[in-house]
């Protein structure tokens, strides 16, 4: 209780202090920063190592803990202190692909584009099989195929079809859309959270349909299948990948199961629909990795050398593990390269921050935000309950960056309203880089909700989308070669510059009220 009083109170000095306060922005200093990250930069460098040299990194795989043990030293060589690998709590199996093979060899030869998906075991040496056709709507259903599947290749019925796309699937945002976005006004009061009633037609019809799923599963496997197609989404060779099975410890067992391309997908579809024998042969082998099933983020720091503000902090960060289908360039070593690269420009100029700045590499952000939720829980306090930790008082600010290769055209409020003027006086020197927007909205579907959570200011900067939702998302295409170098180089600099404005501010960034429990319910 004393320590939400506490924070009340530093919510309110704070907003006070700042909302008649003319902020000011030190040009020489923006000046050294521009300098080091535009021409200077290393975050190709840094990019390079975390996705041709490091792999895929899907949470607690050998590729995540070789880009994580590479940060650590890299950040030490750097000059950050305190560089280490922080565990946040049990994550589960690790998983990579060794070997990835299949084709169809009749009616004629033809490799298909496909990625186990993962968490699926692989097919214990190469099989050869006919492909057959499984409708079920329920689970009698399956009872014609009892006994007839053993070694089988399968595939389902599927109504899709490919259909080209009407806009460009690179895209950057335009004047109006980002006015548009400064002109919101949304503010949620409080932070109230939305509820989910459990008893929903919605939830009633998605309770049935992963029943059904479960059953057809568990059934697959019963009949010894020799590999699953599944359809993944995507077109013209873009294959987006997802999970197959659980990563948990306990996790029930599955059949071997290849995410196929639309294309590839729809051949053998149309072949086997029409009654032509279609014959395949596959190899895969996958691995589980079970000797260490913590979950582990990167953390280093440069230190703060004010008496009175040090024990403050100010963190960026963005998360480190990706999904298995490339080696995850845009989500998210580009944000990982950025921040580093925030860090090390920072150092390279010799800066003596008032506050410690804390870089956090977070991990299994892809499986439901739980490197930056198990720091949170750990470090500042509990979302479900709001008791609040002391170090909750001396977070400062948290800078997220998880929305691909584009550049930084402005920021998220999240809500903050208060913070909006200081920001935008933040931005103005990068008007000539095209950084100029402020809005009020909130963003999701990544790290900086964890701070939100229990009260903390955190952003997340609004990018240009590029080709990150239509090409390179959690696909086979998110490479290397899909990193704009410029943008990243624009990024690095604005997040630097936030970061040193940050650490010189005589008060902390104000904070919105903190968010509100829902009321209790009572179960019958």
């Amino acid at each position: 209780m004393k320590l939400k009083l506490l924070y009340t109170c530093m919510a309110i000095t704070g907003i006070a202090g700042t909302a008649f306060a003319q902020e000011t922005v030190d040009q020489a200093a923006v000046q050294k920063i521009r300098e080091e990250g535009m021409n200077h930069s290393k975050v190709m460098e840094t990019a390079f190592y975390l996705t041709d040299v490091s792999g895929p990194r899907l949470a607690n795989s050998p590729g995540l803990k070789r880009a994580q043990d590479w940060a650590v030293n890299q950040l030490k060589t750097w000059g950050m202190v305190n560089s280490k690998l922080e565990p946040w709590g049990k994550f589960g199996k690790g998983w990579e692909v060794q070997k990835n093979y299949a084709a169809i060899t009749v009616p004629y030869y033809h490799a298909i584009i496909a990625i186990p998906k993962a968490w699926t075991p692989g097919t214990n040496g190469p099989i050869k099989g006919d492909v057959v056709l499984v409708k079920a709507d329920t689970t009698t259903d399956l009872d014609k195929y009892k006994g007839k599947l053993a070694g089988k290749i399968v595939i389902f019925d599927s109504q899709a079809k490919l259909t080209p796309g009407t806009k460009a699937d690179l895209s950057r945002y335009t004047d109006e859309e980002l006015d548009k976005m400064a002109a919101a006004t949304m503010a949620p009061a409080g932070g109230a959270r939305r509820q989910f009633d459990p008893n929903s037609p919605q939830m009633a019809a998605r309770r049935k349909m992963m029943a059904m799923r479960g059953a057809i599963s568990k059934f697959l496997v019963d009949e010894k299948v020799g590999l699953i197609l599944v359809q993944g989404r995507g077109n013209y060779g873009t294959t987006f990948t997802t999970n197959g099975a659980s990563y948990a410890d306990t996790a029930k067992a599955v059949a071997p199961e290849l995410e196929t391309s639309g294309e590839d997908y729809l051949r053998i579809l149309r072949l086997v629909k029409a009654g032509q024998k279609v014959t395949m042969e596959a190899d895969i082998k996958t691995e589980f990795f079970t000797n260490d099933m913590q979950g582990y983020n990167v953390v280093a720091e440069i230190p703060g050398t004010d008496k009175k503000l040090k024990d403050q902090v100010i963190m960026i960060g963005g998360h480190l593990d990706s999904w298995h289908g490339a080696t995850g360039a845009t989500d998210n070593a580009a944000g990982s390269a950025v921040m580093m690269e925030a860090m090390r420009i920072l150092k390279t100029i010799g800066f003596k921050p008032k506050r410690t700045i804390r870089i956090a590499l977070w991990s299994s952000e892809e499986q439901g935000l739980f490197g930056s939720r198990g720091y949170v829980a750990a470090h500042f306090g509990d979302p479900k309950t709001m008791v609040l930790k002391p170090e909750q008082a001396k977070l400062d600010a948290y800078y997220n960056l998880d929305n691909g290769t584009g550049k930084i055209r402005g920021i998220y409020l999240q809500g903050d309203s208060a913070a909006g003027s200081i920001f935008k006086e933040w931005l103005a020197p990068f008007k000539d880089l095209g950084a100029t927007t402020v809005t009020v909205s909130n963003t999701g579907g990544t790290d900086h909700q964890s701070f939100d959570a229990v009260g903390l200011p955190g952003f997340q900067f609004i990018q240009d989308g590029m080709d990150y939702n239509t090409r390179t998302h959690h696909s086979n295409q998110d490479t290397y070669d899909r990193l704009s170098e410029d943008d990243l180089k624009q990024a690095a600099t604005i997040v630097a510059s936030f970061v040193y404005n940050t650490s010189e501010r005589k008060d902390m960034i104000p904070r919105k009220a903190l968010p509100t429990l829902p009321p209790a319910t009572t179960v019958r």
